[in-house]
């Protein structure tokens, strides 16, 4: 009964079905007018609705609810009359009369961008699906779905146009006879009056037929099975009961009848002939246990890595040379030997056994040295760094040593697990025999050493796209590559397909009673998001405590449909049912601890197809992905807002000729013409984790010799922290060991020019159920666009823990929506790691919030985690056995590593870990050894006060809003501001300030500075100097200096919003030199003076002196392949070999020869 209109005609155009609350928002405030108003769908409740009106430049929302009946009220306060009404435009035609108790008469309707709706629109035709094709068989019902729920004007119009015409298909029979002139023949005949439809039946005869022949073989296969357990059987069942040729299509169903009726009487029989030879052989032969179906995992080799002992230099003055050792790692045996070489004297060697090897400590400066702590003697170490071949060997012995560790543990559950995740779009052609590169990450880009490709994982992922096989034909062939690659019998744990995109999970046998929880769903984005040749499907589970998710997708193509594919990824972040039903208010990417999304992304290079296979031919990568529409439209934050992807080091894996790898084909027939397909890496796998949670991705690359599709099978290879289903040694907690979580203040800033009340909803798997808060007893605003909301503590629960254990709290996150307290729809989500707030003091934490993966503010506060000294044991995890040696990462402070593409997303602990979280028991870390979390850390996280100070027991209060109003970053989320700015000049420090106790007043570096007014960023005449051209170092966070525009340096709110408004913005961001006005002239001088610092800094680091010798020599270019591979040392380069030249990429025999021979002179 109720609807947008009250016929079947088109909605109104006030009516906008699935338009967000912040675009609606956004059209409201584009409108301007008081009275100007639109409704949506509601975010909170089904089948419900929002009218959103706007008055004097406030959004006011009104719920308007369903009843029983299905009539619909605007909700109203208690004592006030509810008027009821059939239709959404009855409801509306009275609220359009003045005086009915809205804040305002509804008077100017908001329509829907017609511009946008036409180019949606024009957006179904899809380039390469303008006639897609039908969904493939089915081996099981998981998600398959068919263009069923059609209402066709005629027979022939319920068959797509266009449908593929397959022997064995669903849609052969009514193609063969609605599509062809047999149908129409059959209709004559009944209108000369015919009683029979001879056409039809012989269509029915020869679909028939091909069932006969299916029928015929599983009759063969059981005649088979019943000679093995009875002998004695009648043979040739399937023989007698053959068909005689030429029968009509009524005997041929008889027969078919017939056949099916025997079938079942003959699987009956079956059955009870085996369960009697099976009765008479157990009681006849004496019992034996049962033999595993599967072989035993292969037993791994003894590996051998062959390095060098890094020593200072004044051991090498001692020494004389670098000493060369072998590393042999015995997984099985559970020990590593370090075996020293002699030339003279017998070989020297020590044996360690697995709980005697401490640690290991990753140079994050010298990728391929590591450092190795020994116990020695009791409550004694010592450190060794040794220099590897590579980083690959090196991480290769990393992953050993963590299995041996694994292996010989006494825990009864894991710490660490590997999955593999795959995507390949197979173009609906079937696979090749062999598919083993894929699975052993074999091929281009970064792959695994050849030791760990032995390795199997424990969790394999694949997904694919026009995959033609049916479901259970794909899975028994993974398995079976599976099984010859390992010799393991991998446990399906879910199968979910979408058409032709399908995602299968893999198990190693020895998990599968550790999943739980087990979820599947699929979204459809094809032509009008009714069709699934283009969508999503979704598999989500629990490994022990941790919930993973993957999502497998097909976006829409075209390199004209980056918008498209930009709402496929909102659509599919909104609808796809995955997880806990419980968290329904927050989108996928905050559901799981590991969120893995991978397929056919199809965002394409936005460059000349000539310029992009030159620079294929040259390898060079970088100034492609700096035009890859994914990438861009990442720093623009409108997709896989904090998503974490490896570095790119292999070659775009579309579209490629089939049957070679050599060759791009960039033209496509069409029947609307040519389309230019540019080479683009289309096929991505990307990540995102909670804070303070372990992951690493270890390899990322593409096979080289799968040719049958036009696409490149991905793979990705990740070792992921898990935790326990924790049960605690101290038993329950009594009421005077609870544990609790305390809030003292929260104070949220949420983009949106309502002004009504909000409260916050706490969620955790350590809460026995969700708790709220009261709503909010502060708020103001210095910008129509942004809202800051308070809560003190009185207003915000104390959260009690199922367990009051600290090794199980420092696992847990906390997750908080702040939601409307007019329509109950949330306004921001994010989720805090507990890690960092444990101790007897308030630690102060700073995060983002995101709304249907849009970044809509940010949320800090002030908390603690207190947990009773009873419960304070902990034990030290096995990822967290290995760590970065922050001394050497030190000499390249600021920067992050290039694989690191992941921005941090966590709530930040402004203060230091506690005291009490750290275990006795085990030994010192280095003293600066960075915590582990899901991404590498930030170069300026938010630091309220000195490390070596104590933490302030509560937030300091709240200077003049004036002072500090430009430090909260979520004033800078307004649409189409660039993400790179210029730096202002700093001021004069004031008088007893810190550095430290500044860094709180800065945005976090996913953030642009603010826009400065034009009249604060005015200099006087002859000062400003000229802007450096844009180079690599463009895209370092520059460091945001205060202006001089308020008495502290800071902005002010009103300052930024009136810059803000005053500036145009274009769709994308623009680099700072294309603001070339005369009234913002920034000084770079600061800029270009912090970028000659981290240069110097990097040339003193990677050892100065080996770059003076090779510029000397001409040979400069060998530098950095020199220092990467550890040779940044004069000292240390005596001793290397042509070989070591070749690894560090010296390859011309000339100038080895000159540095070999430079060398020798030196010594």
């Amino acid at each position: 009964m109720a609807g947008a209109g009250g016929g079947a005609g088109p909605p109104p155009g006030w009516y906008h079905r699935d338009l967000s609350r912040a675009a609606a928002e956004e059209l409201l405030a584009r409108a301007g007018r008081d009275g100007s108003f639109l409704v949506r769908d509601s975010e909170s409740v089904p089948g419900a609705f929002a009218l959103c009106l706007l008055f004097q430049k406030h959004v006011h929302t009104y719920r308007i609810l369903p009843d029983e009946e299905d009539f619909l009220a605007v909700q109203t306060s208690q004592g006030v009359p509810v008027r009821r009404f059939q239709t959404l435009g009855e409801l509306i035609a009275l609220y359009l009369q003045p005086n009915q108790g809205l804040v305002c008469a509804l008077l100017f309707p908001v329509e829907r961008d017609k511009d946008r709706d036409a180019a949606e629109d024009r957006d179904y035709s899809d380039g390469d699906d303008e006639k897609p094709p039908l969904p493939p068989r089915c081996g099981s019902s998981s998600g398959c779905s068919t263009a069923g729920g059609l209402s066709p004007a005629g027979p022939a119009a319920a068959v797509p146009d266009g449908a593929a015409e397959s022997p064995n298909g669903p849609c052969s029979l009514p193609h063969e006879y609605l599509r062809s002139a047999q149908y129409s023949l059959d209709l004559a005949g009944v209108q000369g009056g015919a009683t029979s439809l001879p056409h039809l039946s012989r269509a029915l005869g020869a679909s028939c037929r091909r069932l006969h022949s299916e029928v015929d073989k599983v009759l063969a296969g059981l005649e088979t099975l019943a000679k093995v357990f009875d002998p004695q059987s009648a043979p040739s069942v399937g023989r007698a009961l053959q068909q005689p040729m030429g029968q009509g299509g009524e005997q041929e169903l008889e027969t078919l009848v017939l056949k099916l009726s025997v079938l079942k009487d003959f699987l009956s029989s079956i059955e009870k002939k085996a369960l009697k030879a099976l009765q008479e052989m157990s009681s006849a032969a004496p019992s034996t246990p049962p033999q595993p179906l599967s072989r035993k995992a292969k037993s791994i080799p003894v590996q051998t890595f062959e390095v060098k002992l890094d020593v200072t230099l004044g051991d090498l003055t001692k020494i004389g040379k670098s000493q060369k050792y072998t590393l042999s790692v015995d997984v099985e045996g559970g020990k590593l030997v370090v075996l020293k070489k002699q030339k003279d004297t017998q070989e020297d060697w020590n044996t360690f056994t697995h709980d005697k090897i401490r640690q290991l400590i990753k140079s994050q400066r010298v990728q391929n040295k590591l450092g190795i702590v020994f116990e020695k003697e009791k409550d004694k170490t010592q450190r060794k760094d040794f220099v590897f071949a590579s980083a690959r060997k090196r991480e290769a012995f990393c992953q050993l040593l963590q299995l041996m560790k694994n292996r010989h543990s006494h825990q009864d559950e894991p710490d660490m697990i590997s999955i593999f995740i795959g995507t390949w779009n197979m173009g609906s052609v079937p696979p090749p025999k062999s598919i083993s590169s894929w699975v052993t990450s074999k091929g281009l880009g970064k792959t695994l050493e050849e030791v760990s490709v032995a390795l199997a994982h424990d969790i394999y992922v694949l997904g694919t796209q026009e995959n033609s096989l049916g479901d259970k034909e794909w899975v028994d062939f993974l398995r079976a590559a599976l099984k010859d690659c390992t010799d393991l019998e991998y446990r399906p744990v879910a199968v979910q397909a979408l058409w032709s995109i399908k995602v299968v999970v893999l198990v190693k046998p020895e998990h599968e009673n550790r999943i739980s929880h087990v979820s599947t769903s699929s979204v459809k984005t094809g032509i009008a998001n009714t069709l699934g040749n283009k969508g999503a499907v979704g598999v989500s589970f629990m490994f022990n405590g941790t919930s993973l998710g993957f999502v497998n997708c097909h976006l829409t193509s075209g390199s004209e449909k980056t918008a498209r594919r930009n709402q496929n990824y909102v659509d599919i972040l909104r609808l796809l049912s995955l997880g806990d039903k419980q968290l329904s208010s927050f989108d996928i990417s905050l559901r799981f601890t590991h969120l893995f999304w991978f397929g056919d992304l199809n965002y394409r290079l936005d460059m000349d197809i000539q310029e992009i296979l030159n620079y294929i031919g040259r390898r060079e990568l970088e100034p492609l992905l700096r035009v890859d529409q994914l990438n861009l439209e990442k720093e623009k934050h409108k997709v896989f807002l904090r998503f974490g992807e490896e570095e790119i080091t292999f070659p775009p894996t579309y579209r490629y000729e089939r049957g070679s790898r050599d060759t791009y084909v960039w033209h496509k027939q069409k029947p609307t013409g040519v389309r230019t397909n540019v080479p683009s890496w289309c096929d991505r796998i990307l990540w995102k984790s909670y804070p303070e949670t372990h992951i690493n991705c270890n390899a990322y690359g593409c096979t080289d010799d799968i040719v049958t599709s036009d696409h490149s099978p991905v793979f990705a290879s990740f070792e992921v922290g898990v935790t326990s289903q924790f049960v605690s040694k101290k038993g329950l907690s009594k009421s005077s060991e609870q544990a609790h979580i305390e809030f003292e203040s929260i104070e949220a800033i949420v983009k949106t020019s309502s002004r009504t009340k909000f409260f916050i909803e706490f969620y955790s798997t350590c809460l026995e159920e969700f708790k709220k808060s009261f709503e909010n007893d502060a708020q103001s605003s210095d910008n129509i666009n942004f809202l800051k909301v308070q809560w003190s503590s009185r207003q915000l629960p104390t959260l009690k823990p199922i367990l009051s254990d600290i090794e199980y709290l420092q696992d847990q996150h906390l997750l908080l929506t702040v939601k409307s307290l007019d329509g109950y729809e949330s306004y921001g989500e994010c989720v805090i790691a507990l890690k960092s707030m444990i101790g007897s003091t308030a630690q102060q934490f700073l995060t983002f919030l995101s709304h249907r993966g849009e970044e809509t503010g940010n949320i800090r506060g002030c908390m603690r985690v207190r947990v009773p000294a009873e419960r304070l044991g902990t034990r030290e995890r096995l990822y967290e056995w290995i760590s970065i040696d922050k001394d050497e990462a030190a000499a390249s402070k600021g920067k992050v590593p290039l694989g690191a593409r992941a921005t941090q997303d966590c709530a930040r602990s402004s203060t230091r870990k506690p005291a009490a979280a750290a275990d006795p028991s085990t030994i010192p870390k280095p003293a600066e050894e960075p915590e582990q979390s899901s991404t590498i850390p930030a170069p300026r996280p938010p630091a309220p006060h000195r490390r070596d100070e104590p933490a302030p027991s509560r937030p300091r209060p709240d200077p003049d809003p004036l002072h500090t109003s430009f430090n909260n970053p979520a004033y800078y989320v307004l649409e189409g501001v660039p993400h790179r700015r210029r730096a202002c000049s700093p001021p004069a420090p004031r008088d007893g300030s810190s550095e430290d106790e500044d860094a709180l007043n800065l945005p976090p570096p996913d953030f642009p500075p603010p826009p400065l007014p034009r009249d604060v960023a005015k200099e006087p005449p002859g000062r400003e100097e000229p802007r450096p051209r844009p180079g690599p170092t463009e895209g370092l966070p520059p460091r945001l200096q205060p202006g001089p525009g308020a008495a502290d340096g800071s902005c002010s709110v009103l300052q930024m919003a009136k810059s803000l408004s005053e500036e145009e913005f274009g769709a994308g961001p623009r680099l700072p030199h294309e603001h070339g006005r005369a009234g913002a002239a920034f000084r770079t001088h600061p800029i270009r003076e912090s970028i000659q610092e981290e240069l110097a800094e990097e040339a003193v680091g990677a050892g100065g002196a080996v770059g003076v010798w090779l510029r000397a020599l001409g040979l400069q270019r060998y530098e950095q392949g020199l220092v990467h591979n550890g040779w940044d040392d004069l000292e240390f380069l005596s001793d290397i070999t042509e070989e070591d030249l070749e690894e560090a990429g010296v390859r011309d025999p000339g100038h080895k020869r000159v540095l070999l021979e430079s060398l020798q002179l030196r010594k």
